[in-house]
């Protein structure tokens, strides 16, 4: 009789050991989807209704969870300025303008529906708590909470690839429970480090109707970098960071 007792305890308690653990599958979705310090280049592209197209090629670094430098290449119009992060406070560099400018994450630096916090993101598990995560047959559905109120969406609700553990889609909310934006990875690629990570990353949003941004990876490389590059007085030396 207490074997069997035992047993069924045992049995009852089986799924809970199976349990994922949403605060560990974000962490890990983080890592997956980039390395902890990087320097990147990317490409964004604005698409309007009409099918016109506005290109911007940048240059970036990141370090830890929430600093992140990038520098415009083009167009030539933009070209020399860079963009800073550091956790939930943001600036603008432009040549020949006095000192750098303060930003908010809701704004963006390119137009479009991307804003400056899909350019300069950090890490998820930096802004999002876990609240809860389903799991399906090819994948799990972790639902994000902000926070704090300066984060640019309030709720995520993110589908993980089950294979690789990156998002596939992700659904961005307000407060209100309006729906802000979806953001789409897709095209894994190994960028060099046996990994592979989504190369590509589309976003629509029902508040630009018609309107299309796209991000497009060319290289990811894991790069250590000291914390003085993360700093206003860096932002009009970004470039010397390029080919060192």
């Amino acid at each position: 009789m207490a074997r069997t007792l035992i047993t069924l305890i045992l049995l009852s308690l089986a799924p809970l050991a199976h349990a994922i653990d949403a605060a560990e599958l974000l962490r890990q979705v983080d890592r997956n989807l980039q390395p902890d310090s990087y320097e990147m280049y990317r490409k964004l592209i604005n698409i309007e209704p009409d099918g016109r197209r506005k290109e911007f090629v940048l240059y970036s670094v990141k370090k830890g969870g929430d600093k992140v430098l990038a520098l415009f290449l083009d167009p030539p119009s933009e070209k020399g300025r860079s963009t800073l992060r550091l956790g939930d406070n943001m600036w603008l560099y432009i040549p020949n303008v006095g000192k750098p400018l303060r930003i908010t994450s809701l704004q963006s630096v390119i137009g479009g529906v991307f804003n400056n916090a899909d350019i300069l993101r950090v890490d998820f598990a930096a802004e999002y708590a876990a609240e809860g995560v389903d799991e399906s047959a090819d994948g799990y559905t972790l639902k994000l909470k902000a926070k704090n109120s300066t984060v640019a969406y309030d709720r995520l609700v993110m589908q993980v690839d089950k294979k690789h553990q990156v998002p596939v889609t992700i659904a961005a909310y307000a407060a209100s429970g309006m729906l802000i934006k979806t953001l789409r990875y897709s095209q894994m690629k190994d960028f060099g480090d046996g990994r592979l990570r989504p190369s590509v990353l589309e976003t629509d949003s029902p508040l630009y109707q018609d309107y299309k941004s796209v991000m497009i990876y060319a290289s990811i490389k894991t790069r250590d970098l000291p914390d003085e590059v993360f700093s206003l007085n860096y932002m009009g030396r970004v470039d010397d960071l390029r080919g060192k």
